[in-house]
């Protein structure tokens, strides 16, 4: 393993380049084909095991799960007790965020991650990933499972920029998007089929909020 893009300088330098400007950046194979592969397999097993539960909004006493805002389910990895494959995108995720912090002084302390499914007619509405009262969540990271993706499955991420202008990304396998979590808005459209992600955000420490 080479690191996030194949330790390429250049291309994380162009990542890292509109990550600055817009807030977000995708590519489609920022890692080994294989280490996808097997994150897909496990994701897979585990949903059909019956391991996922279903996604909320909020947090605290404010948590709900809420079906016509956000219809996928999910599985929280357990940092004390990753499975072999798991370990091995913890790993590189750990090298991605000492490099965010040497290039952008972000500050980024941890990793939370899950994996996801939006069963076939799931969507999720617009959004952005930092709660309104809770401002730990940096940067959030999507790596795509999804083998064979086409745009007739529907289920593409779409993040707008600030003045409404949208882009739409398929959930095809190895297709890795970054994007601040407290500014960029998006949303999952509705699905044909099942759609599968690793989805995770890099941390800083919380700040206190006051109502």
């Amino acid at each position: 393993m080479h690191g996030i893009w194949g330790g390429s300088e250049g291309r994380f330098s162009t990542a890292l380049h509109q990550l600055v400007e817009r807030g977000w950046t995708v590519t489609t194979d920022a890692l080994p084909a294989w280490v996808v592969h097997e994150l897909a397999e496990e994701a897979r097993r585990l949903w059909h095991e019956g391991k996922f539960r279903p996604a909320g909004i909020g947090r605290g006493t404010g948590y709900r799960v809420r079906s016509e805002i956000r219809g996928d389910w999910i599985l929280w990895w357990d940092e004390d007790a990753l499975t072999p494959i798991q370990a091995i995108y913890w790993a590189e995720i750990e090298r991605l965020r000492q490099v965010l912090n040497e290039a952008l002084f972000l500050g980024l302390i941890a990793f939370e991650v899950h994996y996801a499914v939006f069963p076939s007619g799931a969507f999720y509405r617009r959004h952005r990933d930092r709660f309104l009262t809770a401002d730990e969540r940096v940067i959030s990271c999507i790596l795509y499972l999804n083998p064979a993706w086409s745009e007739d499955d529907g289920g593409a991420l779409r993040i707008y920029d600030p003045d409404g202008t949208a882009h739409d990304i398929l959930p095809r396998a190895g297709t890795f998007v970054l994007l601040r979590s407290d500014t960029v808005e998006h949303e999952v459209q509705p699905t044909r089929k099942e759609r599968f992600s690793v989805t995770g955000w890099l941390r800083r420490r919380a700040r206190e909020f006051r109502m």
